[in-house]
């Protein structure tokens, strides 16, 4: 008699293949995924796994959604979205796509301070891994979070609220302290934006004014490969309210504002013209998922004041670097006090680099590429490959025992514990 696939008691199909992130370059060692369409459902799976972790939209590119038990993704909870204008909050299933709930948003007469540049991912897993958009006065999306609903090991759900104590160690939390299920964010009234592109500039002048570029516009990207210029850098800048546009400068340290592309279904529009927010903070479209997902990530982060030399120490591995990177994207940040977050309370810029997919390589330039920024306190992002241990790590978090003792409280049993937290964390 021929085997039948077995269908999950919750629901839809249980996969018990092994998985494999958005790149391919990561093989999940779970034992399966599991995929709720309830609540409900969410609670009883992990009420009878021993070891269970979230998984989000698998853009991380190592194990930190990673467990030996069950993944349970979440993508399938409704939206459910509520908009309370007055109250400038919307809160909605942690699930849920960035480009599908922006629209709705917007439609709502609403918007959120930042997205990412890849709308795809969840809310739930860029909440939990720092993940963050740009612009030098703009914290991470974490920072918009004003509560999030928690499933414990008890199948029982719990709110965690900003101003509560702890909520700075738990909002930023890498899956470790239960299943987030529901989030509540910070809007703000709808607005609308422009993007515009500019280039090239020679890296010695790039370098010297790197800060005052990033604050040339609300959010602003640069794009080099440490050559000898930075080929092109992208002012994403706010239209003001009752206007019809903006003005941006023609130059930019001296490179002239470029005539853009236009929107093509690979990048949204940059070629000036004025379209609401959740077409411009991105850089893909909300409804396409980017590349192929043949590329490596890893990003580094920098106290701003340290930009100029942290730049200048990378490029002298230049001639290691280019042979293996698609591009290097350059954005900044602003401080926020979450213990796990990459600023430590300090404006940071980010050092985002796509690789080829050549992750053997990638790993062997990492440790040297990594010393190069160790004495600018260079910083990992959580969901992206890296080479520093987990010494290297307690001594760029300082609040990470405190972290540990959150996680301790939180889940005793150890039930939500991660392979990346084991090996990194020592959670």
């Amino acid at each position: 008699m021929p085997r039948r696939r077995r269908r999950d008691i919750v629901g839809g199909m249980r996969s018990t293949a092994r998985e494999v992130n958005w790149s391919g370059t990561v093989t999940y060692s779970a034992e399966r995924v599991e995929r709720p369409r309830t609540l409900e459902e969410a609670a009883e799976v992990v009420t009878r796994s021993q070891r269970v972790h979230g998984l989000g939209t698998r853009h991380s590119f190592n194990d930190v959604a990673d467990t030996h038990g069950v993944l349970l993704d979440l993508t399938g909870l409704p939206t459910d979205l509520v908009v309370d204008a007055a109250a400038g909050t919307a809160s909605m299933g942690a699930g849920t796509r960035y480009g599908v709930v922006a629209p709705e948003l917007d439609a709502a007469g609403v918007a959120l301070h930042n997205t990412g540049s890849l709308p795809h991912i969840s809310i739930g897993g860029a909440i939990a891994t720092g993940t963050h958009g740009s612009g030098t006065t703009l914290g991470s999306l974490s920072t918009a979070v004003r509560s999030f609903e928690l499933l414990g090991a008890d199948g029982a759900v719990r709110t965690v609220r900003r101003g509560e104590d702890d909520f700075d160690g738990a909002v930023l939390h890498l899956g470790l302290l239960g299943i987030v299920t529901r989030v509540e964010v910070d809007v703000e009234p709808s607005y609308r934006m422009r993007q515009d592109s500019y280039g090239p500039i020679p890296w010695d002048r790039f370098v010297a004014h790197v800060a005052d570029v990033h604050a040339a516009a609300y959010s602003v990207c640069s794009y080099t490969v440490f050559g000898d210029e930075v080929g092109e850098v992208l002012l994403k800048s706010r239209v003001p309210d009752g206007a019809d546009d903006v003005d941006v400068p023609e130059a930019l340290l001296g490179a002239p504002r470029l005539p853009g592309r236009l929107a093509d279904g690979h990048v949204t529009a940059r070629d000036g013209t004025v379209g609401p927010w959740w077409d411009r903070l991105p850089h893909f479209p909300i409804d396409a998922v980017p590349s192929v997902g043949s590329e490596v990530q890893s990003e580094h982060f920098v106290p701003l004041r340290h930009a100029a030399a942290a730049l200048e120490a990378l490029r002298g591995l230049a001639d290691r670097i280019q042979p293996h990177l698609h591009v290097c994207e350059l954005r900044t940040m602003a401080a926020d006090p979450s213990w796990l977050s990459p600023t430590q309370g300090e404006d940071v810029l980010c050092i985002a680099f796509t690789w080829r997919k050549h992750p053997e390589a990638v790993a062997a330039l990492l440790p040297d590429l990594e010393a190069r920024l160790a004495p600018f306190d260079g910083r990992p992002h959580w969901g992206k490959t890296s080479s520093l241990d987990a010494d290297a790590v307690e001594a760029l978090w300082p609040r990470l025992p405190d972290f540990r003792r959150l996680v301790a409280a939180a889940d005793p049993e150890r039930r939500f514990a991660s392979v990346f937290g084991a090996r990194v964390l020592r959670t």
